[in-house]
């Protein structure tokens, strides 16, 4: 079973696309459409100060009436973000994302992170996973 590091190593885009808290969210949307994503981590520096998704700006922009323009990214994002480790098994994320509601999920190796998987990215890899469980199963039966 694959480990989160792995899945982030095999991803076609590893970098870590992040945002300072400063900037505003129409910044941030620009940046989620150019790169295909649904989040970006927001970084101060070399520090994980939270997650901005397109469902904060849904709730916290959009529906409050806010201007994207204006509006900070540090005013709607997300703080308490919860976090995978680079050992955590693929499944173990899944867990983490499913019980918490979230599709996003950062991926720390100590206090550095590596990357970011969305519950797409896991879901793809559990199915990969099964496949080759059947088949290995169904090979065990032919014996």
């Amino acid at each position: 079973m694959k480990t989160a590091a792995q899945l982030i190593a095999d991803k076609k885009h590893k970098e870590v696309i992040s945002i300072a808290p400063n900037r505003p969210v129409i910044d941030a949307l620009i940046i989620l459409a150019e790169y295909k994503i649904g989040a970006l981590l927001v970084m101060d520096k070399d520090r994980m100060v939270g997650i901005f998704s397109e469902r904060d700006y849904a709730r916290e922009v959009v529906l409050k009436g806010k201007s994207s323009k204006v509006t900070t990214i540090e005013e709607v994002m997300t703080k308490n973000v919860l976090v995978g480790h680079g050992k955590d098994t693929f499944e173990k994320a899944m867990t983490v994302m499913t019980e918490n509601h979230i599709r996003h999920l950062p991926i720390m190796d100590g206090h550095n992170v590596i990357g970011m998987l969305s519950l797409g990215d896991v879901a793809k890899e559990m199915i990969m996973y099964q496949r080759n469980l059947i088949k290995e199963l169904e090979g065990y039966i032919k014996q």
